[in-house]
């Protein structure tokens, strides 16, 4: 008989990495729609509408729900047995792998054997969460988790009760959670752990709501962060290898994990909090540049106090790499066959089967179609995993918001930023409302797990469910005020003056950190016209412009721009090039090249460019709230260009929840009282930012718009979020057509007047 004891994260799915999204698996994937047992039978209903389809109808929209017999038809007699045999192979490694589970605990496959333990049944918590042949165990009674994924730093503070609670009530017993260096140390040598980003309340809070924890600390979490939560500023290193044992690496990780882990030891389950399990890192399998890296982290964890149990997280093909002795290794929903068990057996013997990433979406990206929901597969999935007594982990319980530019890219299509909403097809909505599904699977938990063998699921208390936030439709705002990019250049801070251009990581800002995220502006004079280009040294997106006239964008997709030839310019003209960094790649062997700016030489007729003059517009709420200004021009037209706008809105006693419609707008970001809400861009799919009403007060609020292109001086409001698909020919562009090319997919460009 084998007991050992002491994290998460997913990587992200189809449309972010060539992987399936739940429900579409490659051959050999779990269960495939056969079920061990008749309460879970593997046929669907008959096709019905969808009970709340996520966006129109397209390749990945689920407007129906059909069974899955029903789709076979299309395959032919062939394809229906290749299927059903591929079936059998994966069924057949479950049911030897249930087998030997009911030998090992005697257990029966019923209700009873799927203990559901919450901190307040368990006494003795010296023991922690264990592993025992093939269960989990805390205070050495067998235990499922059921935990769901919540990400403090996406929810405002003012919530986190409610979303626990909602949690709660849903039947789950556990939150799985993670945590962004970046955030918490955004300049190096400087933490920060209060207001939205205090770990240890969120923690407190969850245990208070009778939750279990599991702890995601990293260093690297991916997430859909920029740069998968590590901070831009190890870039400034040239030679730096991130998740590597690499010197500058490690020391830098080992001053965060100084700072982060004494505040998280008191909380562990053994201490009488609520934390029982750790994932050291993420997904390394899939990276796996350094065999050394992964006992390092573990070793630095338990050095400093962790002493409850350690996970990793991996995909079936990446399960040895990322696997470390001694460590629960905890399984993907993805790319899992016979071979996966027998791997997993072979290193760690009889244990149980967590799934740590259960998803049911996909991060949308700028500019490609919205992911969908099929709440079918999603189910079905569901019920084969408990029908086995897997543990199992829903990613995303509640995604939130990719506040301000907290958002990373994938490397699709060039590079695929991510938008601002992060509602991932989620069990609550980005507001926290809930959906159909979460009815669903509350449902479902209730009908297979109960809190102690002696209690029926009639006899169990359910903790009550939070009622639905209210949400309001405020009077539309005017922006009646505006004041140009260039205007407000001599007020602001020294630019820094250089022969070449220099990325954003490499600034001499914030103290020697460089800058993170937001927008850099370049200017250098020049006496010709011809052809300038990139070769690629624009990261992302580079809006061009001689003096103050726009001239066009450089970016992944576009690397040449013509500029108007005149025989002799009257003196010089001043070249501008305002570059946004849309986020940084959150996964892959390339985030060590993640710098942003200009990052090379940008030539003209071949020539490289010199003489710079480099503003740094990073946009914190400092800078929004005191250091604009004081030189607001009333808006009484729709000026083109780069400019910032003002425009109050007036609140009554009780500011509720909203949602921003920029409609008429072309892109940028909002700034609610010095709160960045985060982007916007009129190439969708996302219509609508939300505003949480604790970021209202009472009177007026302040809201400043930066708009890149062309505004519409009037700022909307609406109850309901729109995350929709926004076609390519938007009719927003009412009768105009699409200025410069568009690659398929990402980063459309501007409208343009057909008269002009």
């Amino acid at each position: 008989m084998q007991t050992w004891g002491g994290g998460l994260r997913r990587r992200p799915v189809q449309g972010w990495g060539s992987k399936p999204r739940a429900g579409v698996r490659p051959p050999g994937e779990l269960g495939a729609g056969l079920s061990p047992s008749a309460d879970f039978p593997a046929r669907g209903p008959p096709c019905r509408p969808a009970p709340r389809p996520r966006s129109p109808a397209g390749p990945r929209s689920a407007r129906t729900l059909c069974s899955t017999p029903q789709r076979e038809e299309k395959r032919g007699p062939h394809g229906r047995m290749q299927t059903l045999l591929v079936r059998l192979v994966a069924l057949l490694g479950l049911m030897s792998r249930l087998l030997e589970t009911s030998a090992l605990t005697g257990a029966p496959w019923g209700r009873a054997s799927r203990v559901f333990l919450s901190p307040s049944q368990v006494k003795d918590r010296r023991l922690g969460l264990k592993v025992k042949d093939s269960n989990f165990t805390l205070g050495g009674f067998p235990s499922l988790i059921l935990a769901g994924t919540i990400h403090y730093f996406r929810v405002p503070k003012e919530y986190w009760r409610d979303r626990l609670l909602k949690l709660k009530a849903c039947g789950f017993n556990t939150v799985t959670t993670h945590v962004p260096w970046n955030l918490h140390e955004p300049r190096r040598g400087q933490f920060q752990f209060t207001g939205n980003l205090d770990l240890a309340v969120f923690i407190s809070m969850a245990l208070e709501v009778d939750l279990w924890v599991i702890l995601c600390p990293g260093p690297y979490i991916g997430s859909d962060l920029d740069l998968g939560g590590l901070p831009s500023w190890l870039l400034r290193d040239p030679k730096m290898k991130l998740r590597t044992t690499y010197k500058g690496f490690t020391k830098a990780v080992n001053h965060y994990f100084d700072e982060l882990i004494p505040r998280i030891v008191s909380l562990q389950v053994q201490e009488d909090g609520p934390i029982i399990a750790v994932q050291l890192e993420n997904e390394y399998g899939s990276y796996h540049m350094d065999k050394k890296y992964m006992p390092y982290v573990k070793k630095a964890l338990v050095t400093r106090g962790v002493k409850t149990l350690l996970m990793t997280a991996d995909t079936g093909q990446d399960l040895t790499g990322g696997h470390v002795k001694n460590v629960l290794a905890t399984l993907h929903l993805r790319s899992i066959n016979k071979a996966t068990y027998e791997t997993l057996s072979s290193f760690q013997g009889p244990s149980p089967v967590l799934m740590t990433v259960y998803t049911a979406s996909a991060p949308d990206g700028w500019g490609a179609l919205r992911h969908s929901l099929d709440p079918h597969l999603v189910m079905r999935d569901a019920r084969e995993m408990l029908a086995f007594r897997f543990s199992l982990n829903f990613y995303m319980f509640h995604g939130g918001t990719n506040f301000g530019f907290m958002g990373g890219s994938a490397p699709l299509h060039n590079y695929l930023s991510t938008v601002t909403s992060y509602d991932y097809g989620a069990l609550l909505t980005e507001d926290g409302d809930y959906t159909p599904e979460y009815v669903t699977f509350q449902e479902l938990f209730r009908s297979v797990t109960v809190p102690s063998h002696n209690l029926s699921p009639n006899e169990v208390h359910r903790p009550p469910q939070p009622e639905s936030r209210p949400r309001v439709v405020y009077k539309p705002v005017a922006a009646t005020y505006y004041m140009s990019l260039w205007d407000a250049l001599p007020y602001l801070d020294e630019p820094t003056l250089s022969a070449k251009p220099v990325s954003m990581e490499k600034l001499s800002v914030n103290q020697g950190s460089g800058q993170s995220s937001g927008y850099i502006l370049y200017e250098t004079a020049i006496s010709s016209g011809g052809l300038l280009t990139s070769r690629g040294h624009v990261q992302d997106r580079g809006q061009v412009f001689l003096d103050n006239l726009y001239i066009g964008v450089l970016d992944h997709a576009s690397t040449e721009l013509t500029l108007p030839r005149r025989s002799d310019y009257e003196g010089s003209q001043m070249l501008r090039i305002l570059v946004e960094n849309q986020g940084r790649l959150a996964y892959g062997p390339d985030i060590n090249k993640e710098r942003k700016g200009l990052t090379g030489d940008i030539y003209l007729n071949k020539s490289p460019l010199r003489k710079f003059k480099i503003y740094s517009l990073e946009m914190k709420p400092k800078f929004i709230q005191r250091d604009l200004p004081n030189i607001w021009k009333p808006a009484l037209f729709q000026p083109r260009g780069p400019a910032f706008f003002l425009g109050l809105l007036r609140v009554g006693d009780h500011p509720r929840d909203t949602f921003i419609k920029m409609q008429d707008w072309t892109k940028g970001v909002i700034f609610i009282n010095g709160q960045n809400l985060g982007r916007y861009w009129n190439i969708g799919p996302q219509e609508t930012l939300y505003l949480p009403g604790p970021w209202l007060q009472p009177g007026a609020n302040e809201i400043v718009v930066f708009e890149e292109w062309k505004s519409a001086l009037v700022i909307q409001f609406t109850d309901s979020p729109q995350l929709g698909h926004v076609s390519w020919d938007s009719p927003r562009c009412h009768g105009q057509r699409m200025q410069g090319p568009a690659p398929p997919g990402t980063y459309a460009l501007f409208c343009q007047d057909t008269e002009s």
